[in-house]
């Protein structure tokens, strides 16, 4: 987490992104100068640069006016071979009564003009948002070269220990021969080596042929022998038999949250991927029509309820994610949150 307003941005902006910590002006600058960095990256059109500029600016403005710890994470987010930008604005405090008002061209609690979300919707491809009174607020605005693609069935947030920069945490979802797979992992410790192990896990499941969740595990487990080792788990959404069917290996948790408010926990069996395992495992979970679920790692607390939520489980993946992370993730380690919901 960056915090103050020098920020150093590693060469070539991975898409995990770069967390701000927005409490000054000048930071809220940082914020709107990486923003244009990374689409300069992209070969977005200037156009689109200008606009994201703006987005940038008023949503890191409208934290140093009103939050409470406010954050802001810049990142790039791809489908196929278009990529844009995504903002995820993170604040825990006042949040807004009347959104619908509070978002709308003129209104303003502070003497402003009123115009900062107005602005930031106007520029945005897409954009979600969730806020209640003494919770918050999270606000999810991409921002894409052109038409966007449709609004994606997953979304994942990774936020580093404090003190470090990169997080040892990585999220990923993939469709393989119609398979829609999820995969949390936890690469061991902290810091570039637990990093190299999600990430090469991340890599070896993008690529591995189509299979159960078990044998993606099994895969994902003998590809890691030269790292550290990780905790991770494997899901997948299957709409049409009603279920997700799920293996892990080590302390990540799975959750199904259905519609009416209920909870199914999943399971993972003892292990590290890559080192120690027993004979993987695989579990099936009912799936009924919008339901949510929801993947951390042990950076994410379990006390998360939605029920203290109104409206939140029909947000976006990146907004519950969003929500998910600010509430019950813990900044004395690397923490990670996967979201998904088939419509």
């Amino acid at each position: 987490m960056t915090e103050g307003a020098v920020v150093s941005v590693p060469e070539g902006l991975l898409d995990e992104g770069v967390w701000f910590r927005v409490e000054a002006a000048g930071t809220a600058s940082a914020v709107r100068r990486t923003a244009e960095r990374l689409a300069t990256e992209l070969a977005m059109p200037e156009q689109r640069i200008a606009e994201l500029s703006i987005v940038a600016a008023e949503a890191a403005g409208n934290l140093v006016k009103h939050a409470q710890q406010g954050t802001i994470l810049v990142r790039a987010v791809r489908a196929g071979d278009e990529a844009g930008v995504e903002l995820i604005m993170i604040d825990s405090g006042p949040g807004m009564a009347d959104v619908p008002r509070a978002i709308g061209d003129g209104h303003s609690t502070v003497g402003t003009l009123g115009i900062g979300f107005g602005a930031i919707l106007r520029q945005a491809s897409r954009w979600d948002l969730h806020s209640l009174p003494g919770k918050g607020t999270v606000l999810a605005v991409q921002v894409w070269p052109d038409k966007p693609p449709a609004a994606p069935w997953a979304a994942g947030l990774t936020r580093p220990i404090t003190g470090e920069t990169v997080s040892g945490d990585a999220v990923a979802a993939r469709v393989a021969d119609g398979r829609r797979q999820l995969l949390v992992c936890d690469g061991l410790g902290h810091g570039g080596l637990a990093a190299a192990a999600s990430r090469e896990a991340v890599r070896v499941f993008r690529q591995t042929a189509a299979g159960s969740p078990a044998a993606v595990v099994e895969a994902l487990h003998r590809s890691l022998g030269h790292t550290r080792g990780a905790a991770l788990a494997v899901a997948e959404l299957d709409p049409e038999a009603g279920l997700v069917r799920y293996a892990g290996l080590g302390n990540i948790a799975g959750t199904v949250f259905g519609p009416d408010g209920s909870r199914r926990g999943m399971i993972s069996i003892p292990g590290i991927a890559g080192h120690q395992r027993r004979q993987v495992r695989e579990y099936d979970y009912p799936l009924r029509p919008g339901a949510v679920v929801v993947m951390h790692s042990d950076g994410v607390v379990d006390r998360w309820n939605p029920t203290e939520y109104p409206g939140l489980l029909t947000r976006s993946p990146e907004v519950i994610a969003g929500t998910v992370l600010r509430d019950a993730g813990t900044r004395r380690d690397d923490a990670g949150v996967l979201v998904a919901r088939l419509r």
